[in-house]
């Protein structure tokens, strides 16, 4: 039965890997096209701030993208999750979140609620590269 579920779980990690890669191509495929039309639209080569805070979404989102395919992949190798991974692709998700919003059109409300989150995110990342740079040595005596 336990090697039944490590099989199912290699073939879902795989399927995962498999989708998120195609995704991805997607993404890029997506990101490619927009700079084109973004590029060859007049005025020719020249980009507007809403043209460039699209195109830098969607960099970030591909960057997620890789972040969460990295934590994937170091999960099939070592069948352990890096949370240092998952906060890092948090962190460029809020960014990229915090990139492309209008600051203008929010309210007070939505803009502390996005504070909290940035604060919430960046204590997770501290926490957890402090965890892993201050591991306990094992002392043999």
């Amino acid at each position: 039965m336990l090697n039944f579920l490590e099989r199912f779980e290699k073939i879902i990690t795989f399927a995962l890997i498999l989708l998120l890669v195609v995704v991805l191509l997607a993404a890029v495929a997506d990101l490619a096209w927009t700079l084109i039309q973004d590029l060859l639209s007049p005025p020719v080569l020249l980009l507007g701030v809403d043209e460039l805070l699209n195109i830098f979404g969607w960099f970030l989102l591909v960057l997620v993208g890789i972040e969460l395919l990295d934590t994937i992949k170091a999960y099939l190798v070592e069948h352990v999750v890096h949370e240092e991974v998952i906060v890092t692709a948090a962190m460029v998700a809020v960014l990229r979140k915090v990139i492309i919003l209008d600051i203008k059109k929010l309210d007070s409300l939505t803009l502390i609620g996005l504070a909290v989150i940035i604060a919430a995110v960046t204590a997770a990342y501290w926490i957890v590269k402090r965890t892993h740079t201050h591991k306990p040595h094992d002392t043999k005596e």
